[in-house]
């Protein structure tokens, strides 16, 4: 184990945060609010702390010797540490007093699931909501992913691949260009490129900068933390239109546009995960319009809320328009099955992915083959040739670790009493990172209620769904800190 590799890498991942904190420094002092404004000052001299301890005493690190096993583990304890001292400046300023609570929040925030413990949000500090939401973007394309992008960590192995796979998305992970850096610092001008344009289109239709900045940051990585308590509901339908493209087009896996740039037009329109996630997000609005038409005066009302709501829980941002846990059972039920489906790998977005539920489609129809015609040879074929047996493995393994740590979740908070929708549609809405869920945890509702157990199995469940579960695994295996 490289630790002194890993633990260079953490320094700088820390540096980059308390860099970022800046910003929200200035705004809360510009506010006049002190208070908030020490409190991430002394964060930050607690970040640079630690920052400067971890370069003492990793200066002699080896330049070989990191490999998968080395970047999943720095990617799990990066983004742990990350969270904890992302959260002091809410408990410093006493806005969220308790440590468990701020640390809910904030991880909430960097896994961009947009769960919250707060019962009244517009009381926040303007200082404290930026952070909460810039978090969300931060977190949504990676902060290692950031790190690599500017900075040359990769050295002479370009063993940094090993950092892309353990903290980005999907079932398959590999570089669009030759150089590391470079693809990192492609999926980042994209993700800039994109925030931009939505700040542009909600400031066309009149919202605040501040308030534009916030949503606009929240959607780009597809979190969900708004300014309001009634999340984006309040504003004109301009407004929640341009959320609803732009929810959706996070979803899309970045290599598409990649393509698009290229001018490759063939094969992006021929993507098969693409048109799977084109395809379900259209077929539910469809549906739910459809179900919910009694609910409002006019089709066109129920065709905006519901195209709202699909590509806000598809690709688990989490805003919301309406209370859509008064809609009725089958409207819900198309919701918790695009809450399980997620977006497309590659994405901010979270869930299980299209790409994966591709794979598995198309490996079940092989098995079926298979036992009807037992001397045949197939393999799976992907827009980029055939599908290396390795990922179909490593998918069925992913599936297992899914649903093991789904049903240990939900019977562990189950131990606070609360409605089985409740407490399932908590789990599902963290470890898919999606935010709101049924019942008590609903549009309207929040997460202060819960245990500080629940709460803390409910932070491992955020992190362990937006790490793509083995990263958070691999911290606490014995195995892993073996000498080999």
């Amino acid at each position: 184990m490289n630790l002194k590799m890993m633990g260079y890498y953490i320094s700088m991942l820390l540096a980059v945060e308390g860099l970022f904190m800046f910003p929200a420094l200035i705004l809360c002092f510009a506010d006049g609010d002190s208070h908030a404004g020490f409190a991430f000052l002394y964060t930050m001299l607690i970040t640079t702390a630690i920052v400067g301890i971890l370069q003492l005493l990793c200066r002699k690190r080896p330049s070989k010797g990191f490999y998968e096993r080395e970047g999943m583990v720095c990617v799990g304890l990066g983004w742990t540490i990350i969270s904890i001292l992302g959260c002091l400046p809410f408990c410093f300023s006493g806005e969220i007093p308790h440590f468990i609570d701020a640390l809910f929040e904030i991880v909430s925030g960097f896994t961009t699931t947009g769960a919250t413990i707060l019962t009244d949000v517009e009381v926040i500090s303007r200082g404290l909501l930026y952070w909460r939401s810039f978090s969300h973007w931060l977190g949504g394309m990676g902060v290692l992913v950031f790190l690599l992008a500017i900075a040359p960590l990769g050295g002479k192995g370009g063993f940094t691949i090993h950092i892309l796979r353990a903290e980005s998305t999907g079932p398959n992970v590999g570089k669009l260009v030759p150089k590391m850096r470079q693809t990192a610092s492609i999926l980042y001008l994209l993700y800039i490129l994109l925030t931009v344009l939505n700040l542009i289109f909600l400031l066309i239709g009149g919202m605040p900068f501040f308030e534009a900045l916030c949503i606009a940051m929240g959607t780009a990585g597809t979190g969900g933390f708004g300014t309001y308590n009634d999340s984006i509901a309040s504003y004109t339908p301009y407004l929640q239109g341009v959320c609803t493209v732009f929810m959706a087009l996070f979803g899309v896996n970045f290599g598409c546009y990649y393509l698009l740039l290229l001018g490759d037009f063939r094969r992006f329109i021929r993507n098969n995960e693409l048109r799977m996630y084109i395809a379900i997000l259209l077929l539910s609005t469809l549906l739910i319009s459809i179900n919910i038409r009694d609910f409002y005066p006019t089709f066109w009302q129920a065709f905006h809320h519901s195209a709202f709501q699909v590509s806000s829980i598809m690709t688990t941002t989490g805003f919301a328009t309406a209370n859509f846990d008064l809609w009725p059972s089958f409207s819900k039920a198309i919701l918790l099955a695009l809450m399980f489906i997620g977006a497309c790998a590659g994405s901010t977005g979270g869930g299980f992915k299209c790409g994966r539920a591709l794979i598995l489609l198309k490996s079940l129809r092989r098995s079926i083959h298979k036992v009807l015609n037992p001397q045949k040879v197939e393999v799976i074929q992907t827009d980029d040739g055939f599908l290396d047996e390795d990922v179909i493995s490593k998918t069925a393994s992913y599936l297992s670790a899914y649903v093991i740590i789904m049903l240990v979740s939900f019977l562990a908070i189950s131990i606070d009493g609360f409605s089985f929708t409740t407490s399932f549609s908590a789990v599902t809405a963290c470890f898919n990172n999606i935010g709101p869920g049924f019942d008590m945890v609903g549009p309207i509702g929040n997460f202060s209620e819960f245990s500080i157990f629940s709460k803390l199995v409910l932070i491992f469940d955020m992190l362990a769904g937006r790490l793509e579960i083995f990263p958070m695994l691999m911290i606490f295996s014995r195995r892993t800190w073996r000498k080999y």
